[in-house]
């Protein structure tokens, strides 16, 4: 990816992933991620904030040298996460005069990851600033976006903010700024449902932090530039605060047809009542999709049959997932299936303690469905409405 000027003597300077598809043999990507790094030329000193996971190296350096870089002063390390800084030592030994400038978890991190010398740091805290001549950067510590040691930069004469991962989307695209906003809104929902929707409570107070600077552009360290600030922070507003939407969120397996005729059932049912549902089949489903389907869901049934007297083994996966992510969801039920021995509703429970919900009443069937599996399913349904229109406006 070649150099692309934001402003006058500033730069995205990373590098475009069209290819990846899954990030940290855990997170699906089916759009692809950029790893963005930004040149910052001043008047009397050079800093680059962020680098480039290390298989991009040579795309970063390239890049670097077509600008005509000889000499680079500052590297700025908002987070010690190995797609931003693992090029770090590539870069030191190309530019052995420059600083790595971040604060002191980043540092500690920054050491043990890439076996740094303390001497290559210049330790920063909240408010500190650093001149690079004409233009200033300011650092806002901003701890659990998503790890420990994040922070902010914020460049003050241009109003840029440079919040590394908050606000990023996974998207590869040929755009420096954002022009398709529909692709990005769903490309950010995802990376904000798999990336930081379990740190809901922080993102509020940082949201808070940065509501009293002037910011005029938003460049994250994956996805494009946002030229108009307010289209992700008001999405991040939204998506962390504690709203939910009039949805339902059915997850489910089914091994020999019986969870399945109780989920279809239940899904009409639920869309009689003006519900909006969104099932997923667990054998089937991208977990990015089902995580985006949490960000703003009032309610999640789980609908599994019982494997040796407990949860089907995706749907404990599916349950892990979800208390992980600890989304705003208000309430939760089960919907079951058994042959000879049931203890799924304990273990899944059990399992989904960090989420402060009210659990609804669980409808189980030994065998095949019968008539009264029916009426309540449609009992749950009319509890579903009842509690919905209770807390929904």
């Amino acid at each position: 990816m070649p150099a692309r000027e934001i402003l006058p003597h500033i730069y995205q300077v990373g590098s475009i992933d069209w290819d990846i598809r899954m990030f940290d043999e855990l997170i699906p990507l089916p759009d692809g991620t950029s790893y963005n790094s930004y040149l910052i030329r001043g008047s009397k000193k050079t800093a680059l904030i962020d680098t480039v996971d290390i298989r991009k190296t040579g795309e970063l350096l390239a890049n670097l040298e077509k600008a005509a870089i000889t000499t680079l002063d500052y590297i700025i390390a908002n987070h010690a996460e190995q797609d931003h800084a693992g090029t770090i030592p590539e870069l030191l030994q190309l530019y052995p005069e420059a600083k790595i400038v971040t604060n002191t978890k980043c540092q500690a991190l920054l050491m043990n990851f890439m076996s740094l010398q303390e001497s290559k740091f210049k330790v920063v805290g909240n408010g500190d600033t650093l001149s690079l001549g004409d233009k200033v950067l300011e650092f806002i510590i901003t701890p659990w976006v998503h790890w420990p040691e994040t922070m902010f930069t914020y460049l003050r004469k241009d109003k840029i903010l440079f919040p590394c991962d908050f606000l990023g989307s996974h998207f590869a695209t040929s755009d420096l700024f954002v022009r398709d906003k529909a692709a990005i809104y769903l490309a950010a929902k995802r990376y904000y449902a798999q990336i930081m929707m379990p740190f809901r409570p922080t993102l509020k107070k940082h949201l808070n932090l940065i509501e009293d600077l002037e910011i005029d552009i938003i460049a994250p360290s994956h996805g494009p530039v946002y030229d108009d600030p307010a289209f992700i922070t008001d999405l991040y507003k939204d998506w962390s605060s504690e709203t939910v939407k009039n949805e339902v969120v059915l997850p489910y397996i089914s091994m020999h047809g019986s969870t399945a005729v109780m989920v279809d059932y239940f899904t009409g049912a639920l869309m009689e009542r003006g519900i909006a549902v969104k099932p997923f089949n667990l054998t089937k489903t991208d977990t990015g999709e089902l995580a985006m389907a949490l960000v703003d869901a009032a309610t999640v049934v789980i609908a599994t049959p019982a494997v040796l007297t407990g949860a089907h083994p995706a749907v404990v996966s599916a349950a892990y997932l979800t208390n992980a992510l600890r989304p705003k969801t208000k309430f939760i039920s089960i919907i079951s299936s058994y042959g000879w021995g049931c203890r799924l509703e304990e273990q899944l429970k059990g399992m989904l303690g960090n989420l402060k919900t009210e659990f609804l009443d669980p409808v189980t069937v030994k065998g095949f469905p019968k008539k009264e599996t029916f009426v309540s399913l449609d009992q749950l349904a009319d509890k579903i409405l009842l509690k919905h229109k209770n807390i929904i406006k």
